[in-house]
């Protein structure tokens, strides 16, 4: 019996978040096919052009403006946040600091502290139960 390999393919949405983009501003032929796994691969190890500006300048999608403002996605939302983000607006935001902002990125340092302490907490416990095992 003869097995051939089947290439593995995505939609293009998929695509577009495993590379960290926003679908809507990548080329036609891009949007408009279905990207395999190879060419993913391809497009990770040597990025064309559009690709790399798209990285740089944007717009970026909500999931890279909210790591990029320090924020979470739920915090953009409640900042009002709602569309695509350029390079220059997340600077423009920064720069600004609005009050929502820096709340948003205090209440994440605030989740972060609070998810090493748990980590923490339990990795402790995991060493108390192999001391008594």
């Amino acid at each position: 019996m003869t097995s051939h390999q089947n290439s593995q393919t995505m939609k293009p949405a998929t695509a577009a978040k495993k590379l960290g983009v926003y679908l809507e501003a990548t080329p036609a032929d891009f949007r408009e096919g279905v990207v395999s796994r190879s060419e993913l691969n391809a497009l990770q190890a040597d990025p064309p052009a559009w690709l790399k500006e798209l990285r740089q300048n944007g717009p970026h999608p909500r999931p890279v403006v909210a790591a990029r403002l320090g924020i979470s996605i739920s915090g953009l939302a409640r900042g009002g946040i709602t569309e695509p983000l350029t390079t220059e607006q997340i600077e423009a935001l920064r720069a600004e600091a609005p009050e929502w902002l820096t709340k948003e990125r205090a209440t994440q340092a605030e989740v972060r502290k609070e998810t090493v302490r748990i980590k923490e907490r339990d990795a402790r416990r995991a060493a108390e139960r192999a001391q008594d095992a």
